[in-house]
């Protein structure tokens, strides 16, 4: 028997719910960078580099939201998120808490744990994969043959 607080059956979209809200996370942060609002505080970080932070965080977190090619694009959110903490946050300092870097780790591991567990209920790669698998004649159910 396992314990949970939830009904296992929420999993799905409890799981859409953490991949919209990154999202959406990531794309406040690329809206920022590109287009000034919300207004952050960047720091001196060079204008070619934040150019394209805004552009890999505000099109990584549009397609985060909408669940299209989730893992991928939250494996490549992961490592940019790291990139960003080892760049910006990590010469301040070893301390996440004191070097301002607190943010930049979570946004790595949960994107990290988004790519390991997929998008969830609600999501564009669940329709593409459904029409897929009804073009080819898939059936859930139904082990494939091979024939060679």
């Amino acid at each position: 028997m396992q314990a949970t607080i939830l009904p296992q059956r929420w999993t799905p979209y409890v799981q859409a719910i953490f991949r919209i809200m990154l999202g959406l996370l990531f794309l406040q942060h690329g809206l920022s960078k590109l287009v000034g609002f919300p207004p952050m505080h960047l720091g001196d970080m060079p204008e070619g580099l934040k150019i394209a932070a805004g552009l890999i965080e505000s099109v990584g977190g549009v397609l985060l939201i909408v669940g299209f090619a989730t893992r991928p694009v939250a494996f490549v959110m992961s490592g940019f998120a790291a990139t960003a903490y080892f760049m910006a946050h990590f010469p301040r300092g070893f301390f996440p808490a004191l070097n301002g870097g607190d943010a930049a780790i979570l946004f790595c591991f949960a994107s990290l744990f988004l790519a390991a567990s997929g998008a969830g209920a609600w999501a564009l790669d669940n329709q593409a994969w459904r029409q897929v698998r009804n073009r080819d004649g898939w059936r859930e159910s139904a082990p494939q043959k091979v024939t060679r």
